[in-house]
């Protein structure tokens, strides 16, 4: 009996809810899905059956969310709520768990798969999500912390410790730790920048309170805007930050973020079209960041800038 398996899939998981079950063998390649409930899979009869698929060169994976009662795949419309964020660190993996580990943007995550040598799944339990925050923040995550873009899906599957990894020869076997037991909510990551939610506050309070110091990424967020204002260049600004910044876990990520807000920002406040500053974004990026990331980077930034803007109006 897997108790590794049963274990993931309990703490994942609640009670009667069905999840998805999926077989990928390589050689020959078939896939294979079973969509149950949760009690079922940890039947031992299950667990023996899984078990011997994996063995024989089956990898073993599961949807990272729960699928619709009644339903027999896992399309992205049969998910039925948002249960985990996750992000694939497939290149420099120890580097990159280690830099995630110590960052203050997001909270320590519910469970880390050894799915290689040097390759992690990171799950974060969640509540309060709807698909199109996750998948918001799943891209962030991938943004900031170098993990794969494409791993932005509902419907993605993770896959479980206590079964072999048969891509490789030999075959690894999936481990797991878990970091925390906590439920994270949106609140809880600060990948929109951390000067984002500061600078709202300061921009809104409108004097009604007596002044308070400023945080760092308050007079970051002020002086990068001073300094777009007046023309500086949005490269050097970058290299101007990330050098002053070097407290950060990733002085480059929180300076490249930082300037691209306040620049769109400052172009929203100019009246410049949304689908122009996407453009103007991803020109600016283009050699700094992978192909793959920058549009949905430019995007997603566009997006935080005008929703500091509609809270600004609303507050």
């Amino acid at each position: 009996m897997n108790r590794i398996a049963q274990r993931f899939l309990v703490r994942c998981f609640q009670p009667e809810e069905t999840i998805a079950l999926f077989l990928r063998r390589e050689n020959p390649h078939s896939i294979a899905q079973r969509v149950v409930r949760l009690e079922t899979a940890l039947e031992p009869r299950y667990q023996a059956w899984l078990y011997y698929e994996n063995t024989t060169g089956a990898n073993v994976y599961v949807a990272a969310n729960p699928i619709c009662s009644g339903s027999r795949k896992r399309t992205k419309k049969n998910i039925a709520s948002v249960r985990h964020l996750y992000l694939d660190i497939d290149t420099d993996g120890d580097a990159r768990l280690a830099a995630l580990r110590a960052s203050d943007l997001v909270p320590p995550p519910t469970s880390i798969l050894s799915t290689s040598l040097g390759k992690y799944q990171v799950l974060w339990r969640v509540e309060g999500f709807n698909f199109e925050r996750q998948e918001q923040m799943l891209k962030l995550l991938a943004i900031a912390f170098g993990g794969d873009p494409a791993c932005t899906d509902c419907n993605r599957v993770l896959r479980i410790p206590g079964f072999l990894n048969q891509k490789y020869d030999p075959a690894h076997r999936v481990t797991v730790e878990y970091p925390d037991d906590s439920v994270w909510s949106s609140d809880d990551f600060r990948l929109e920048d951390a000067a984002t939610d500061a600078t709202v506050h300061a921009l809104t309070s409108h004097g009604r309170k007596p002044p308070r110091k400023h945080s760092n990424s308050e007079s970051d967020w002020a002086w990068v805007s001073s300094q777009l204002r007046q023309g500086k260049d949005a490269t050097k600004l970058t290299r101007e930050l990330a050098a002053r910044r070097s407290d950060k876990p990733n002085p480059l990520y929180y300076a490249q973020r930082t300037v691209d807000v306040a620049s769109a920002h400052l172009w929203l406040l100019e009246g410049i079209r949304t689908d122009d500053i996407i453009t103007m974004l991803e020109c600016r990026r283009r050699f700094d960041i992978p192909n793959a990331l920058c549009s949905a980077r430019a995007r997603e930034i566009a997006a935080t800038a005008e929703r500091m803007i509609a809270r600004r109006k609303t507050a």
